[in-house]
């Protein structure tokens, strides 16, 4: 069946859909995006593929369907999935204290203020707990995120939160020297508290991180081209990090170095590499219950769990990168939920939609009432601070947040009775 026809026969008005590409190939004419793939599905079936502009622009190397994308923080659903795995199985629990594996962040000093002196602080009035591992309720940090000496106190304990030579023990060594920057349990505070929990599954399963994620989640979902590095055969398929930049036709290259083999320090909460076809069955098996092709990773409770708000309606007053994120969408486990669909930023699909996306642009979600999966890659560095939110949205250089509605409003304007 074509693609038209199989549009057809789920619902979508194919010529409304065949309009999406000019929409979005005009950002590549413009130099504002190099490329992007962008991927669409119903019922498990996909009626949309695109693959638009330049994997490598300056050596003319098209964007292909598998062209693999460093995807940043949708690495944190899948290391959510794995956490859970082992809630299932009795090895970990939401309540016990991180300190049982990770006796570096053991008697946690919490700053006064978060932007405050490095020395004005008073003792955790608890243990992180994975609970709050799993919703950013940790205390812990970003350096992006962060404003005040904190920021410097990350970068100088932990280097780059991507690319790092050190070993876990020094990495989380190093995260121990460091104060909180709000009470363990208190509100959401973006930060490490993703790669905490990654190291923390090492520890308890007596393996890496990536060894389990392979074993566990990767593999058995037959994820083949997602891992944390690249070996030599598939760098040839890595889409490159473009920035805008003023007077270099709106897009300069970021290099970022590579891997010659699988780093000790895997960030679960970052450092990802994926495709779209790749993610696109991770998000089918949430969409699922947590079943996939007869593969069943979580079950159905488990899937329902992660997916309920853990946000009090104190919390929910507290911006994320300066956006009121949480009035119109809650956080359960490891992902966001669509709970208002009036001017919230995920704010296309039904309520119940989720998601979680990653820095570079990287962009995906499940709609259960639609029975909807959407993914949008592509690789756009921008500026990234404590309220940076809305110039991430909408200033100059943020192509691809402006290049996203665009998707995803031709997608849900194809769709009969739609239309939002």
């Amino acid at each position: 069946m074509s693609h038209e026809a199989l549009a057809r026969s789920l619902g979508f008005d194919p010529e409304a859909l065949k309009a999406v590409r000019p929409k979005l190939q005009a950002f590549v004419d413009r130099g504002e995006l190099a490329g992007m793939v962008a991927l669409a599905s119903r019922n498990g079936q996909v009626f949309y593929e695109e693959q638009i502009g330049w994997q490598d622009r300056e050596a003319e190397k098209p964007m292909r369907p598998d062209s693999q994308f460093r995807i940043a923080s949708m690495s944190k659903p899948v290391t959510s999935v794995l956490a859970m795995m082992l809630v299932e199985e009795g090895l970990i629990a939401l309540e016990d204290p991180v300190t049982r594996w990770i006796p570096e962040l053991a008697d946690r000093q919490v700053l006064l203020d978060p932007a405050g002196p490095l020395d004005q602080t008073e003792p955790a009035h608890r243990d992180i707990t994975v609970e709050d591992l799993l919703t950013h309720r940790s205390g812990l940090a970003y350096a992006p995120f962060s404003e005040g000496p904190i920021q410097a106190a990350y970068n100088a304990a932990l280097g780059d939160p991507g690319i790092n030579e050190k070993s876990v023990d020094e990495w989380l060594a190093g995260l121990g020297t460091l104060p909180l920057s709000c009470q363990p349990g208190h509100h959401f505070h973006y930060g490490h508290s993703t790669e905490v929990l990654g190291f923390l599954i090492g520890r308890v399963l007596g393996v890496s991180v990536r060894e389990a994620m392979l074993e566990k989640v990767l593999h058995p979902l037959g994820m083949m081209d997602t891992d944390f590095w690249l070996p030599t055969d598939k760098l040839d398929r890595l889409a490159g990090l473009y920035a805008y930049q003023e007077g270099v036709d709106g897009l300069a290259r970021v290099d970022i170095p590579v891997f010659e083999a699988p780093p000790e320090y895997t960030p679960a909460g970052g450092g990802l590499v994926s495709t779209a076809p790749d993610y696109h069955r991770f998000v089918r098996m949430l969409l699922n219950g947590g079943e996939l092709d007869g593969v069943r990773l979580l079950k159905p409770e488990t899937v329902e769990l992660m997916l309920t708000n853990r946000l009090t309606p104190e919390q929910r007053k507290y911006q994320f990168a300066g956006m009121d994120l949480w009035t119109k969408s809650g956080f359960g486990l490891g992902l966001a939920i669509t709970e208002d669909l009036t001017d919230n930023p995920y704010g296309y699909g039904e309520v119940g939609s989720f998601t979680w996306p990653g820095v570079f642009g990287t962009w995906w979600q499940a709609d259960p009432a639609n029975d909807m999966v959407m993914i949008f890659l592509i690789q756009h560095q921008v500026p990234v601070s404590a309220n940076s939110g809305s110039t991430i949205a909408t200033g100059r250089g943020a192509a691809g947040r402006k290049a996203l509605p665009v998707f995803q409003q031709g997608i849900y304007g194809a769709l009969d009775g739609a239309g939002r």
